[in-house]
């Protein structure tokens, strides 16, 4: 959890910059995101167009009752002769009933369809949008946060669920029933007609108005919500409880996921009453229409234009049902303004192109050469590093052959862990190459790659899930006798028979319930049981004290026989036997050995033992005292 300042209060780091430069800028506008939403409902056509239909057929069946209300009138309860006419009253009534039915199914029907259809295009969105982050190089993750990722994945995509399920049926239902009412007020009268649309052009200039104003705030919005996502990810997390706890913090992290909780509220506030005042001006429009209607209407018929009581009856109910329908538009049309947003947050993820790809003509490892490795040159620079930034790795050369155990020592920032990260293309190099098996790397499909590397961290990092659940990430299908069998060369097999529910034993969020040293020789069976042919050891043991080091160092070594290993080291006693040590320093290799040799040598290797000596002694002094 870093201690930097930003807005409102919210740690927000530089590649956090990057990653919500979109989210920052005004949303863009919606016809240009039309055509990428419509290809989401492309493998959904068949229910779509059925969809499409029964919206076309009820919006269609929606404007005949006032037809058949203008008859009742004219012809069943004021026909021309005087007296009511009750068979013609009873089929036209008869006849509204029939269509209202008829239309209450379609309607259960239609919402059904879009229902599904919607939900299964945010689902996919969803989905899509996580495997995409999943191909993204290591880089990206180390720049953004996490809980900045987890935003655009739960709120953007859950932001625009109403609009998947709802826009396709919504606009076409109620374009058809706005046009078909319109048609059928001209067939009544068009005299009355001009009357109840007069001001529509100035309903839709404002309604682009008030929309261009709500997809401001949504963008603003949604930013927002990323950041509490971002401080709850945080703050919410083991780690982040245990450091609020260390420093007695907790306040100020309940005060500044406050402060962002009431910047949110009124945005929220913001965005509910941006569209309140276009919609009450539309309302009373539209409630005005009527009466206004009947003093049109009265003038007519003072003027000798024919209109019949059922003209204006059939009138003005083909009016109120146009009301509807056409604030359905406007709502539509300003929910698609304001998810123009969130969809441009989502496409922006979706647009990221992984820096790290596989060649189209990839190829596997040969398994007779998997195990060696060469450093060729190599030139490293992060990729968000200056130009002239001295690099993090500085022509670099080194071969580790099939079997050896070398290693990497130096002191913190030197660019060991960087040299690891590049065996399993974890990151490319900026120059050079890196080969595993004779191949360069950037040749090779990554699945063949990653399957013959094993990599055990000083981080280790555990699922909350059981124990067995954990060790079967590396191999789905492991026996329990394999998992056994990896723990026992783990030296772990008879701690985890001592818990109470054995191989079931929850673990806890990122295996807090368990030691590190315990934690450790999990990681270290959970790699046995992939059985890799290369292992890289980063810094495996510096983490733990002293009793846990030996008995993880003794798994480690169990674990590394007959593999070729690279281990980057801390403690430099646990690399004494390597076959090789290199030394590495400013981003270079100063130095290479035995450790015999080093020592015999005096340079840089020979005085960091000489250090960690002193520091030892001066350790067991102190606890001594």
């Amino acid at each position: 959890m870093s201690m930097g300042g930003g807005r409102r209060g919210s740690r927000v780091s530089s590649g956090d910059v990057a990653a919500q430069r979109a989210a920052n800028a005004e949303a863009p506008r919606i016809p240009n995101l039309l055509p990428r939403i419509a290809e989401l409902f492309r493998p959904h056509r068949t229910p779509l167009i059925i969809t499409i239909a029964l919206v076309l057929v009820s919006a269609a069946l929606s404007v005949i009752p006032p037809l058949l209300t203008q008859q009742a009138f004219d012809r069943g309860l004021f026909p021309p002769e005087g007296t009511p006419n009750v068979p013609v009253l009873l089929q036209l009534v008869g006849a509204m009933l029939v269509l209202w039915l008829v239309s209450a199914g379609i309607g259960i029907g239609q919402t059904y369809l879009t229902s599904t259809v919607g939900n299964s295009v945010m689902a996919q969105l969803r989905v899509r949008l996580f495997s995409h982050l999943q191909a993204m190089e290591l880089g990206f993750f180390t720049r953004t946060k996490t809980g900045i990722i987890q935003s655009r994945l739960q709120n953007d995509v859950g932001g625009v669920a109403g609009v998947l399920s709802n826009t396709v049926s919504s606009v076409i239902g109620n374009t058809v029933t706005v046009i078909a009412a319109f048609i059928a007020m001209l067939i009544l009268s068009w005299q009355l007609t001009i009357v109840a649309v007069i001001l529509l052009p100035v309903l839709v200039i404002a309604q682009r108005r008030v929309g261009q104003v709500r997809a401001r705030i949504a963008t603003k919005t949604q930013e927002s919500l990323s950041d509490m996502t971002a401080i709850t990810q945080e703050a919410l997390s083991v780690s982040g409880i245990l450091l609020a706890k260390s420093f007695y913090r907790q306040q100020s992290e309940v005060d500044r996921y406050r402060l962002e909780n009431d910047v949110q509220r009124g945005l929220q506030v913001q965005l509910s009453m941006s569209g309140q005042w276009f919609f009450a001006m539309v309302n009373v429009f539209l409630s005005v229409i009527p009466a206004v209607i009947y003093l049109v209407a009265a003038w007519l018929i003072q003027t000798d234009v024919a209109v019949t009581a059922g003209t204006i009856v059939a009138f003005t109910t083909v009016q109120a049902r146009l009301t509807f329908p056409l604030m359905g538009l406007m709502r539509v049309a300003l929910d698609l303004q304001t998810s123009g947003a969130l969809f441009a947050r989502i496409f922006e993820y979706l647009d990221l192109e992984p820096r790290i790809t596989e060649a189209a003509d990839a190829r596997d490892l040969d398994p007779a050469q998997v195990g060696r490795i060469r450093f060729d040159d190599v030139v490293f620079r992060y990729p968000d590093a200056a130009d002239d930034a001295t690099p993090t790795l500085d022509h670099v050369s080194f071969t580790v052959e099939p079997g050896q155990f070398v290693a990497f020592v130096g002191p913190s920032g030197a660019g060991k862990t960087t040299i690891s990260y590049l065996v399993p293309r974890l990151h490319d190099v900026s120059s050079g190459a890196v080969e595993v098996g004779g191949v360069d790397v950037r040749e090779l499909r990554t699945h063949s790659l990653i399957e013959s590397i094993g990599i055990v961290s000083q981080e280790t990092y555990l699922f909350h899930a059981s124990i067995a659940e954990n060790l079967r990430y590396a191999k789905p299908s492991a026996t329990d006798a394999e998992l056994e069998a990896a723990c026992r060369a783990a030296s772990i097999h008879a701690t985890i028979e001592s818990f109470p529910d054995g191989y079931d034993t929850i673990v806890g969020e990122r295996g807090y319930r368990l030691s590190g040293g315990e934690k450790q020789r999990v990681a270290i069976a959970r790699v046995l049981l992939k059985d890799p042919p290369v292992l890289i050891l980063d810094e495996a043991t510096s983490a733990l004290d002293s009793v846990s080091e030996r008995v993880v160092q003794t798994a480690l070594d169990g674990a590394s026989r007959g593999r070729t290993t690279i281990a980057i080291a801390h403690r430099l006693s646990t690399v004494s036997a390597a076959d090789v040590i290199h030394v590495v320093d400013g981003g270079r290799i100063v130095e290479s050995g035995t450790h015999a040799t080093l020592i015999g040598r005096g340079g840089v290797y020979a005085r960091l033992v000489e250090q960690q000596s002193a520091d030892y002694d001066r350790s067991a002094s102190n606890s001594a005292m």
